[in-house]
Protein backbone atom coordinates (compact mmCIF):
# COMPACT_ATOMS: atom_id res chain seq x y z
CA UNK A 1 0.00 0.00 0.00
CA UNK A 2 1.30 3.72 -0.63
CA UNK A 3 2.24 6.29 1.55
CA UNK A 4 -1.20 8.21 0.60
CA UNK A 5 -3.32 5.09 0.49
CA UNK A 6 -2.68 4.30 3.97
CA UNK A 7 -3.32 7.91 5.31
CA UNK A 8 -6.42 7.76 3.46
CA UNK A 9 -7.14 4.25 4.58
CA UNK A 10 -6.48 5.55 8.80
CA UNK A 11 -8.46 8.88 7.92
CA UNK A 12 -11.42 6.73 7.22
CA UNK A 13 -11.10 4.37 9.25
CA UNK A 14 -10.74 7.38 12.40
CA UNK A 15 -13.62 9.47 10.79
CA UNK A 16 -16.19 6.71 10.84
CA UNK A 17 -15.13 5.66 14.36
CA UNK A 18 -15.15 9.18 15.93
CA UNK A 19 -18.63 9.80 14.19
CA UNK A 20 -19.96 6.35 15.76
CA UNK A 21 -18.56 6.90 19.18
CA UNK A 22 -19.62 10.89 19.03
CA UNK A 23 -23.36 9.80 17.85
CA UNK A 24 -23.31 7.10 21.18
CA UNK A 25 -22.58 9.89 23.59
CA UNK A 26 -24.48 12.68 21.69
CA UNK A 27 -27.47 10.26 22.07
CA UNK A 28 -26.88 9.25 25.28
CA UNK A 29 -26.22 12.71 26.38
CA UNK A 30 -29.84 13.55 25.22
CA UNK A 31 -31.27 10.99 27.41
CA UNK A 32 -30.20 12.23 30.23
CA UNK A 33 -27.52 12.48 32.95
CA UNK A 34 -24.82 10.47 32.72
CA UNK A 35 -23.06 8.57 35.55
CA UNK A 36 -20.09 10.26 36.47
CA UNK A 37 -16.88 9.74 38.57
CA UNK A 38 -13.69 11.57 39.32
CA UNK A 39 -9.94 10.36 38.04
CA UNK A 40 -6.86 12.29 39.78
CA UNK A 41 -9.02 14.89 41.31
CA UNK A 42 -12.44 16.15 42.38
CA UNK A 43 -12.98 18.18 39.19
CA UNK A 44 -11.56 15.61 37.17
CA UNK A 45 -14.57 13.56 35.66
CA UNK A 46 -15.12 11.02 34.00
CA UNK A 47 -18.50 9.43 32.70
CA UNK A 48 -20.08 5.99 31.43
CA UNK A 49 -20.27 7.49 28.03
CA UNK A 50 -16.42 8.23 28.14
CA UNK A 51 -15.43 4.48 28.65
CA UNK A 52 -17.92 3.41 26.17
CA UNK A 53 -16.72 5.81 23.59
CA UNK A 54 -13.11 4.15 24.31
CA UNK A 55 -14.20 0.65 23.99
CA UNK A 56 -16.17 1.49 20.67
CA UNK A 57 -13.49 3.10 19.34
CA UNK A 58 -10.19 0.76 20.63
CA UNK A 59 -12.44 -2.16 19.46
CA UNK A 60 -12.75 -0.87 16.06
CA UNK A 61 -9.18 -0.07 15.73
CA UNK A 62 -8.03 -3.50 16.71
CA UNK A 63 -10.48 -5.67 14.59
CA UNK A 64 -9.39 -2.94 11.69
CA UNK A 65 -5.59 -2.47 12.10
CA UNK A 66 -4.85 -5.53 15.10
CA UNK A 67 -0.67 -4.86 14.77
CA UNK A 68 -1.61 -1.13 15.61
CA UNK A 69 -0.42 0.04 19.27
CA UNK A 70 -2.98 2.28 20.63
CA UNK A 71 -2.90 4.85 23.84
CA UNK A 72 -6.38 5.81 25.08
CA UNK A 73 -7.02 8.36 27.96
CA UNK A 74 -9.70 5.81 29.45
CA UNK A 75 -6.36 3.28 29.77
CA UNK A 76 -6.08 1.87 27.08
CA UNK A 77 -2.30 0.94 26.10
CA UNK A 78 -2.02 -1.33 23.53
CA UNK A 79 1.65 -2.13 21.88
CA UNK A 80 2.06 -2.70 18.26
CA UNK A 81 4.55 -3.58 15.58
CA UNK A 82 2.96 -2.14 12.06
CA UNK A 83 4.99 1.49 13.36
CA UNK A 84 1.26 2.98 13.64
CA UNK A 85 -0.37 4.47 16.96
CA UNK A 86 -3.42 5.87 17.89
CA UNK A 87 -4.48 8.56 20.36
CA UNK A 88 -7.73 8.30 21.53
CA UNK A 89 -10.24 10.72 23.54
CA UNK A 90 -12.68 9.28 24.00
CA UNK A 91 -14.47 12.74 25.20
CA UNK A 92 -12.25 15.19 25.53
CA UNK A 93 -13.87 17.86 27.82
CA UNK A 94 -16.06 15.67 30.16
CA UNK A 95 -17.25 18.65 32.44
CA UNK A 96 -18.56 20.30 29.19
CA UNK A 97 -20.33 16.69 27.98
CA UNK A 98 -21.50 16.78 32.15
CA UNK A 99 -22.83 19.61 32.05
CA UNK A 100 -24.78 19.76 28.66
CA UNK A 101 -22.72 22.16 27.52
CA UNK A 102 -21.68 22.17 23.74
CA UNK A 103 -17.45 22.31 23.97
CA UNK A 104 -16.70 18.82 24.02
CA UNK A 105 -15.16 16.08 20.92
CA UNK A 106 -14.19 12.58 20.24
CA UNK A 107 -10.50 13.00 19.24
CA UNK A 108 -8.80 10.30 17.06
CA UNK A 109 -4.57 10.55 15.60
CA UNK A 110 -2.34 8.32 14.01
CA UNK A 111 0.84 8.55 14.17
CA UNK A 112 3.83 6.81 12.32
CA UNK A 113 7.67 7.26 13.67
CA UNK A 114 7.83 10.43 12.12
CA UNK A 115 4.90 12.12 13.99
CA UNK A 116 1.40 12.79 13.59
CA UNK A 117 -0.22 11.02 9.75
CA UNK A 118 -3.67 12.08 10.46
CA UNK A 119 -6.37 13.72 12.59
CA UNK A 120 -10.17 13.87 13.40
CA UNK A 121 -11.76 15.88 15.50
CA UNK A 122 -15.95 15.25 15.63
CA UNK A 123 -17.64 17.94 18.11
CA UNK A 124 -21.36 16.82 17.86
CA UNK A 125 -23.05 19.00 19.51
CA UNK A 126 -21.92 21.84 16.59
CA UNK A 127 -22.33 19.17 13.60
CA UNK A 128 -18.85 19.60 13.09
CA UNK A 129 -15.94 17.58 12.25
CA UNK A 130 -12.42 18.24 11.52
CA UNK A 131 -9.94 16.32 9.63
CA UNK A 132 -6.20 17.01 8.36
CA UNK A 133 -3.93 14.82 6.64
CA UNK A 134 -0.29 15.40 7.04
CA UNK A 135 1.61 17.59 4.23
CA UNK A 136 -2.27 17.77 2.71
CA UNK A 137 -4.28 20.29 4.49
CA UNK A 138 -7.08 20.60 7.04
CA UNK A 139 -10.90 20.41 6.76
CA UNK A 140 -14.17 21.12 8.27
CA UNK A 141 -17.15 19.26 7.56
CA UNK A 142 -14.57 18.63 4.05
CA UNK A 143 -14.32 22.25 3.32
CA UNK A 144 -11.09 23.68 3.69
CA UNK A 145 -10.04 25.76 6.56
CA UNK A 146 -7.09 28.41 7.69
CA UNK A 147 -6.11 30.12 10.77
CA UNK A 148 -7.13 33.49 11.19
CA UNK A 149 -5.59 36.69 9.59
CA UNK A 150 -4.70 39.04 12.90
CA UNK A 151 -1.26 40.20 13.07
CA UNK A 152 -1.41 42.57 15.59
CA UNK A 153 -1.12 41.03 19.18
CA UNK A 154 -3.85 43.43 21.13
CA UNK A 155 -6.41 42.49 18.43
CA UNK A 156 -6.03 38.45 18.94
CA UNK A 157 -8.87 36.88 20.44
CA UNK A 158 -6.72 33.86 22.75
CA UNK A 159 -7.92 30.79 24.40
CA UNK A 160 -6.59 28.73 27.19
CA UNK A 161 -7.54 26.28 29.55
CA UNK A 162 -6.43 24.72 33.34
CA UNK A 163 -5.52 21.75 35.23
CA UNK A 164 -7.88 19.99 37.55
CA UNK A 165 -5.47 20.53 40.81
CA UNK A 166 -6.42 23.54 42.80
CA UNK A 167 -2.53 24.84 43.26
CA UNK A 168 -1.60 24.34 39.81
CA UNK A 169 -4.80 26.69 38.65
CA UNK A 170 -4.23 29.04 41.19
CA UNK A 171 -0.71 29.71 39.12
CA UNK A 172 -1.84 29.55 36.02
CA UNK A 173 -4.57 32.01 36.44
CA UNK A 174 -1.67 34.62 37.61
CA UNK A 175 -0.81 34.47 34.01
CA UNK A 176 -4.03 35.74 32.99
CA UNK A 177 -3.05 38.86 34.80
CA UNK A 178 -0.30 39.73 32.40
CA UNK A 179 -1.65 37.88 29.50
CA UNK A 180 -5.43 39.85 29.23
CA UNK A 181 -5.14 43.35 29.30
CA UNK A 182 -2.65 42.63 26.23
CA UNK A 183 -4.86 40.65 24.13
CA UNK A 184 -8.75 41.29 22.80
CA UNK A 185 -10.05 38.77 25.54
CA UNK A 186 -9.78 35.40 26.74
CA UNK A 187 -11.89 32.22 25.97
CA UNK A 188 -12.29 29.06 27.93
CA UNK A 189 -13.93 26.59 26.21
CA UNK A 190 -13.13 23.37 27.81
CA UNK A 191 -11.74 21.06 25.12
CA UNK A 192 -8.26 21.06 24.22
CA UNK A 193 -8.77 19.50 20.69
CA UNK A 194 -11.92 21.92 20.28
CA UNK A 195 -9.46 24.76 20.60
CA UNK A 196 -7.02 23.70 18.60
CA UNK A 197 -9.58 23.38 15.78
CA UNK A 198 -11.12 26.64 16.22
CA UNK A 199 -7.33 28.23 15.77
CA UNK A 200 -7.54 26.30 12.53
CA UNK A 201 -10.50 27.51 11.54
CA UNK A 202 -9.90 31.31 12.73
CA UNK A 203 -12.40 31.28 15.19
CA UNK A 204 -10.23 32.33 17.79
CA UNK A 205 -6.12 33.76 17.35
CA UNK A 206 -4.42 31.55 19.41
CA UNK A 207 -4.66 29.08 21.88
CA UNK A 208 -1.93 28.11 25.05
CA UNK A 209 -2.20 25.58 27.61
CA UNK A 210 0.05 23.00 29.89
CA UNK A 211 -0.70 20.00 31.15
CA UNK A 212 -2.08 18.13 28.23
CA UNK A 213 -2.44 14.60 28.12
CA UNK A 214 -0.72 13.36 24.83
CA UNK A 215 -4.64 12.00 23.31
CA UNK A 216 -5.44 15.89 24.30
CA UNK A 217 -2.97 17.20 21.38
CA UNK A 218 -2.84 14.84 18.77
CA UNK A 219 -5.66 15.07 16.54
CA UNK A 220 -6.22 19.00 17.40
CA UNK A 221 -2.42 20.30 16.93
CA UNK A 222 -2.24 18.53 13.35
CA UNK A 223 -5.66 20.37 12.20
CA UNK A 224 -4.14 23.29 13.56
CA UNK A 225 -0.96 22.88 11.17
CA UNK A 226 -2.03 21.82 8.57
CA UNK A 227 -4.44 24.59 8.44
CA UNK A 228 -1.43 27.35 8.64
CA UNK A 229 -0.63 27.58 12.38
CA UNK A 230 2.29 27.63 14.13
CA UNK A 231 2.45 24.70 17.06
CA UNK A 232 5.23 25.33 19.06
CA UNK A 233 5.92 24.99 23.10
CA UNK A 234 6.26 28.33 24.79
CA UNK A 235 9.71 28.64 24.19
CA UNK A 236 9.12 28.36 20.39
CA UNK A 237 10.55 24.17 20.19
CA UNK A 238 8.12 21.56 19.20
CA UNK A 239 4.53 21.54 20.97
CA UNK A 240 4.27 18.65 23.50
CA UNK A 241 1.39 17.84 26.14
CA UNK A 242 2.98 19.58 29.08
CA UNK A 243 3.42 23.11 27.02
CA UNK A 244 1.45 24.01 23.75
CA UNK A 245 1.16 26.99 22.07
CA UNK A 246 -0.80 27.31 18.98
CA UNK A 247 -1.48 30.55 16.44
CA UNK A 248 -0.56 32.12 13.45
CA UNK A 249 2.48 32.76 12.16
CA UNK A 250 2.19 36.16 12.88
CA UNK A 251 1.42 36.26 16.11
CA UNK A 252 3.88 33.63 17.35
CA UNK A 253 6.73 35.66 18.46
CA UNK A 254 5.03 37.91 19.92
CA UNK A 255 2.90 35.68 22.63
CA UNK A 256 5.28 34.01 23.31
CA UNK A 257 7.43 36.85 24.73
CA UNK A 258 3.86 37.78 26.23
CA UNK A 259 4.03 34.58 28.22
CA UNK A 260 7.34 34.47 28.99
CA UNK A 261 6.58 37.97 30.55
CA UNK A 262 3.94 36.75 32.02
CA UNK A 263 5.95 34.09 34.08
CA UNK A 264 5.23 31.11 31.79
CA UNK A 265 5.81 28.25 31.69
CA UNK A 266 4.28 27.54 35.21
CA UNK A 267 6.26 25.73 37.36
CA UNK A 268 4.64 23.08 38.88
CA UNK A 269 5.02 19.66 40.39
CA UNK A 270 4.82 17.22 37.98
CA UNK A 271 2.54 15.01 39.23
CA UNK A 272 -0.48 17.82 39.27
CA UNK A 273 -2.67 17.26 36.96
Amino acid sequence: MSAGALDDALLDLAVDLAGRAAALAFEGRRRGMPAAGTKSTGTDMVTEFDRACESLIVGGLRTARPDDAIVGEEGTADRGSSGITWFVDPIDGTTNFLYDLPGWAVSIAAADPDGMVIGVVAVPSLGETYTAVRGRGAWRNGEPISVGSVTHLGEALVATGFGYAPERRRRQAALLTTVLPAVRDVRRLGAASVDLCHVACGRVDAYFEEGLGPWDLAAGALVAREAGAVTTDFAGAPARPEEVLATSPALAAALRGLLAEAGAPVRHDPHLP
